[in-house]
């Protein structure tokens, strides 16, 4: 039996709780960490990290393009658990480069533009916060799209090399909401005006009721290739290397 089938036979099962609980135990307060992108899964991850595991460090990614209302719930959150977000910023090398060479909205030109820009505002900012762990935790969820339809509890990250944990794996979107209601879970205003995904301003819009959650996120672009790279299989042009994209069937 494999390291990774082992976990899962131990996690099988495990309410996000108790997984989270078990993440903290496996790997050690300095072996795993959070990566919240502050949407509703992650808000959800985030209180129950509090009553559950508070000791395993959280931190975001400011691209430097967030709307307003996002900076705003991550002052409500920290403020809310009494945690130290750490926050992780680009290389400001890379983007005056990116931008001097592209604009500042090179994204919406081609699809290699748009990964670039996401390489050097998320995929890059991400490995080095995850550098030194041995497992990160992330929101994702199976029917958030059609990309993510085999995300696992635990699973194997290549790109990264660790692990990554995946606690509301199989959980709905009405079971994410319900909790929000039920536990009072601060939350994006940007939710209730029809951003169900929210990412950077410029790459995200409102949907209408019943669209695919994911259909505001690069909406110019096809529905398969709509990921910032962090969660993808493919490598994403003009960023190689170890950093460039992690996989979508290990397991932000």
């Amino acid at each position: 039996m494999t390291e990774l089938e082992r976990y899962r036979t131990e996690t099988a099962g495990l309410a996000a709780p108790d997984l989270l609980r078990w993440a903290r135990s496996t790997f050690g307060q300095q072996g795993v960490t959070f990566a919240s992108s502050l949407g509703a899964e992650d808000q959800v991850i985030t209180h129950l990290l509090a009553e559950h595991a508070a000791d395993i460090p959280v931190f975001t990614l400011d691209t430097g393009r967030l709307h307003q209302e996002t900076y705003d719930l991550l002052h409500r959150t920290r403020v809310r658990y009494a945690l130290d977000i750490a926050i992780y910023f680009p290389d400001a090398r890379q983007v005056e480069e990116m931008v001097r060479e592209g604009g500042p909205n090179l994204f919406y030109d081609s699809q290699a533009n748009r990964k670039r820009c996401c390489h050097v505002r998320k995929v890059a900012p991400l490995g080095r916060a995850l550098a030194g762990r041995r497992a990160w935790i992330c929101g994702l969820r199976r029917g958030q799209s059609g990309t993510r339809g085999e995300i696992q509890l635990v699973d194997w990250d290549d790109a990264n090399g660790l692990y990554r944990i995946a606690p509301l794996a199989d959980w709905s979107e009405e079971q994410v909401w319900r909790f929000i209601r039920e536990h009072d879970v601060p939350y994006n205003e940007l939710h209730d005006h029809g951003y169900p995904s929210i990412g950077c301003a410029p790459c995200t819009r409102a949907v209408n009721p019943g669209d695919d959650p994911r259909s505001g996120r690069w909406w110019w672009e096809l529905p398969e290739h709509r990921e910032c790279g962090l969660h993808t299989a493919d490598r994403a042009a003009g960023a190689p290397g170890r950093f460039g994209i992690t996989t979508i069937n290990p397991g932000h």
